[in-house]
């Protein structure tokens, strides 16, 4: 096997001409002979037992030479792009040129990795937001701590009051009729709570356990069931039980019980250190989007489409894998949001486009400034992949070229050169009032059926492949997930087409606003 010739077609665009031998060729026939005989029947002879001379007689010399191409090509393809010395991106096209008993010739039809100029990437400007911590965010997190630690009591000689859990059973009746969904038994109810349509909880406090008593209430105009929306309903109620949540104090004995400290001030010290070492992570990486999206405007490359297309696809793999995760699958996804590949594909293509700008643009500042991964760095980030993934290094070793990782470490040393090199400067900040935009409305409540099939909203977000990430290659942590799909692929004899481009509650409840 051979690369017989190397030849432009246009700008980041070659053509290989591929040469497979007669004996290796041969070899690979025979062997794709004695994998199909099996499954042939030739008149005399017992099933797979027909010689290869006899097979070809009746069914043509060629019969085995498909399979034989695709048989050879993987390693021909390989050993041919090696020798060319190119630094090829995307999937090649296949031609058969000729096909007989003296050997293959096949053409493929490639992309190379663009020339890249980039300057002005030292002295970027970014703004700095500025971390600041109040209180009330430290006091936000005792009250969660509170709420995990209380304690559920009964409540017994008295009436039902605000902030009790009620336990009722109750029937609804509209137009002396009773609706679906307007029934239920043993319901936990927390009064205040604002769950159910307003004025339902009003009108079980200051009545007593055992109870039973009517509750008249309108639908909202707003309902999500029309035959009720702004219809007077009565229930029918019971009063069960009542509970009550208390919430242990905010003090030494919680901090002693929820953390490792000894007095509430060293736990609020600990835990504002914590919400300040998040936003300045935050922080960080809001920089680092400022610096990125300047990098991106600097970049100057006449990029092959392949390159985004492909990117495209990586991302679409990490949606599926998100999903997954949160016991979804991308048919599932598309179903609940009526959208299809193609517009799922389209979607992701703005971010493809600016990672693999990133990753071109951080690879050149990485040759410009002569950075260098050490077998330290190297180490470190198999260790990495070897903790994210769960598998032993040595194991990760045979999954994740080494070259491809030495790229990752030098593209994460150019961005941290950017960002030691950047105009930061901080933001002043906003005063105590403008702190936070106004709280947007909830979306109208989706009855019970449809809300277990509608995907959560924040699933959807995480779904989607993360924002900006200076490292869009799909050379380490990448591989290790895909090396079970090496097989699928692998080039086939065939022409390979274009790529395509990137693409039940009770009805008593309140309708939330």
């Amino acid at each position: 096997m051979s690369l017989k010739e190397k030849k432009l077609l246009e700008k980041n665009k070659y053509c290989l001409t591929i040469e497979v031998d007669k004996e290796t060729f041969n070899e690979a026939v025979t062997k794709v002979y004695k994998k199909q005989a099996k499954r042939i029947t030739i008149p005399g002879f017992r099933r797979g037992k027909a010689p290869r001379a006899i097979i070809e007689k009746m069914y043509g010399k060629g019969v085995f030479y498909e399979d034989a191409v695709n048989e050879v090509l993987p390693d021909a393809y390989e050993e041919a792009a090696k020798a060319s010395e190119l630094k090829i991106v995307g999937r090649p096209e296949f031609d058969i040129e000729s096909v007989d008993e003296n050997g293959v010739v096949i053409t493929a039809n490639v992309y190379v990795k663009p020339e890249v100029k980039i300057e002005g990437y030292k002295g970027i400007e970014a703004k700095k937001t500025p971390v600041v911590v109040e209180d009330s965010e430290v006091d936000a997190e005792i009250d969660r701590v509170r709420e995990r630690n209380a304690r559920i009591t009964d409540v017994e000689g008295r009436a039902a009051a605000l902030g009790d859990i009620a336990n009722i059973d109750f029937d609804g009746y509209t137009d002396g009729k009773r609706f679906d969904g307007g029934k239920a038994e043993g319901h936990e109810l927390t009064l205040g709570s604002h769950e159910f349509i307003e004025g339902f909880e009003d009108q079980i406090v200051g009545h007593e356990i055992g109870d039973e008593f009517d509750v008249n209430v309108t639908f909202p105009e707003e309902y999500h069931a029309k035959e009720l929306a702004g219809k007077p309903a009565v229930f029918k109620v019971k009063l069960n039980s009542l509970k009550l949540k208390e919430l242990p104090a905010a003090d030494d004995e919680l901090a002693t019980m929820a953390s490792e400290f000894d007095t509430l001030a060293e736990y609020k010290a600990d835990i504002k250190a914590k919400i300040t070492e998040r936003k300045e992570a935050a922080a960080d990486r809001e920089i680092e989007g400022q610096l990125i999206d300047a990098l991106v405007d600097k970049i100057d490359a006449d990029i092959p489409e392949c390159m985004f297309d492909e990117e495209v696809e990586n991302l679409v793999r990490d949606m599926d894998n998100n999903l997954r995760m949160q016991g979804l699958d991308l048919q599932s996804y598309l179903k609940y949001t009526g959208m299809d590949m193609e517009a799922v594909r389209a979607d992701m293509r703005p971010r493809a486009v600016n990672q693999v700008k990133t990753r071109l643009a951080l690879e050149e500042i990485a040759k410009l400034e002569g950075i260098t991964a050490t077998e330290e760095d190297v180490s470190e980030e198999l260790e990495k992949i070897s903790k994210a993934y769960g598998i032993e290094v040595d194991r990760v070793k045979t999954m994740v070229p080494e070259d491809g990782i030495e790229d990752d470490v030098k593209v994460r040393k150019a961005i941290e050169l950017v960002k030691a090199e950047a105009k930061i400067t901080e933001e002043a900040p906003k005063a105590e009032g403008a702190k936070k935009a106004p709280a947007k409305k909830a979306p109208a409540k989706k009855t019970a059926a449809k809300a277990k099939a509608e995907p959560k909203e924040d699933a959807k977000e995480e779904a989607k492949a993360p924002a900006k990430k200076p490292a869009a290659k799909k050379s380490t942590a990448k591989a290790t997930e895909e090396k079970a799909d090496d097989a699928d692929a692998k080039p086939a004899a065939k022409k390979a087409p274009a790529k395509k481009p990137a693409a039940k509650k009770p009805a008593a409840k309140k309708e939330e606003k």
